[in-house]
């Protein structure tokens, strides 16, 4: 049953189970054989029933298995393609969520685990835990608008110890065509499958990790996609003939008045209010189009956050402001995911059966957030599908 905090009648339950159903068939024909493809409408479901833990020997004994083999063996038979269910699973989302002012977001999140033999793990920073621990990260895509946020694509991040290393390779079973990617590639990568697939978008924002990255930003602006992304506060940037000047000076030399008090989206505690300045950056960006360096500051602390900015001229602050509050759907949808099915709670090591996991906890999330969508839309008191 889905894991839900409130109590339901036999009606709702039956319009969710309906929904669900609806999601199932329509990755239903990514699947070549009828076995593979009820284990994993399976372990959607057990990723999204109230288990204590979602792992292999969990779900299974959910889907009424005396072992998890089965199950385990499915998220790497070869009879299903995860990147055609995330692809359909993208589509789903958009068909329910789809705004042309929605906002794409990349981040990675990492995922603790034990040995050495995990696809992907080593000792490596993890903004997960806040310090460098033994893990595999993964880059993500999100997708956010009006209507809710989730996650629409994700790479697994192998690091050059990994790629380099044949031997460890072939345990994992990592395809021989895959080659090493940066964190930023890796989200030029997903943006542009989104680009090529028709999500409507405006904007693109992320985090300093991508924001500080030339290639990123470059191939942002050869592409004409707007972003907002943070960078470091001695990030230099054009200021005018031959001079480049750190951002935290440029926005130094703004008058105090010229900073505007106002929200960049609700949180968890309320709007989030901050007060914020831009100025341009002088450098030539193509017809009618501009860059900025826009500046965050804490009411409690004066603390200053800094981002670059690039979009179209007459781009007014509050849209910037906007755009740079959509990057926390992303930690939300990361919280979602892990909390409520299971997006960490793997037990495999092969590559391409992290993928498959992976895959099947975004769909398991889809199915929630587009649910709370679809009750939104009613007017009616917000029966979360997920606490």
């Amino acid at each position: 049953m889905i894991r839900c905090s409130v109590v339901l009648g036999d009606a709702v339950l039956a319009e969710w189970q309906a929904g669900l159903d609806d999601l199932f068939a329509l990755v239903a024909g990514r699947f070549a054989r009828v076995e593979p493809r009820r284990l994993a409408f399976a372990y959607v479901r057990g990723l999204l029933a109230p288990l204590e833990r979602c792992n292999g020997w969990t779900i299974a004994e959910h889907a009424g298995r005396r072992s998890p083999n089965a199950v385990q063996e499915m998220l790497y038979s070869p009879c299903w393609d995860p990147d055609l269910v995330r692809d359909d699973v993208r589509d789903y989302l958009v068909g329910h969520l789809g705004e042309p002012s929605g906002v794409l977001i990349a981040d990675d999140t990492g995922f603790i685990k034990k040995g050495v033999r995990s696809a992907g793990v080593q000792r490596q920073y993890t903004g997960t835990a806040g310090k460098v621990e033994n893990c595999q990260i993964g880059t993500f895509l999100a997708y956010a608008t009006s209507r809710g946020r989730a996650l629409i694509d994700r790479e697994l991040y192998l690091p050059q110890s990994w790629t380099g290393d044949p031997e460890r390779r072939s345990r994992a079973a990592v395809p021989e065509t895959v080659e090493f990617a940066t964190k930023p590639q890796q989200a030029r990568a997903m943006i542009a499958r989104a680009v090529a697939a028709g999500v409507p978008f405006a904007w693109f924002t992320a985090d300093e990790a991508f924001g500080q990255n030339p290639g990123l930003r470059d191939w942002l602006q050869e592409q004409d996609i707007a972003y907002v992304m943070a960078t470091r506060k001695d990030d230099e940037v054009d200021a005018g003939l031959h001079t480049r000047t750190p951002v935290k000076d440029m926005i130094g030399r703004i008058r105090p008045g010229a900073w505007r008090r106002m929200s960049c989206g609700d949180g968890a505690h309320g709007p989030r209010i901050y007060d914020w300045a831009w100025t341009p950056i002088r450098a030539e960006f193509g017809d009618n189009r501009r860059g900025w360096v826009l500046a965050r500051r804490s009411i409690a602390t004066g603390e200053i956050a800094f981002y670059r900015c690039y979009g179209r001229r007459g781009t007014r602050l509050r849209e910037l402001v906007r755009v740079a509050g959509a990057r926390w759907a992303i930690e939300e949808s990361f919280q979602t995911a892990k909390n409520e099915v299971g997006l960490d709670q793997y037990q495999v090591r092969r590559y391409d059966a992290w993928y498959a996991h992976i895959t099947l906890a975004m769909t398991a999330a889809a199915f929630l957030v587009v649910t709370r969508a679809i009750e939104a839309a009613k007017g009616e008191p917000q029966a979360a599908a997920a606490s």
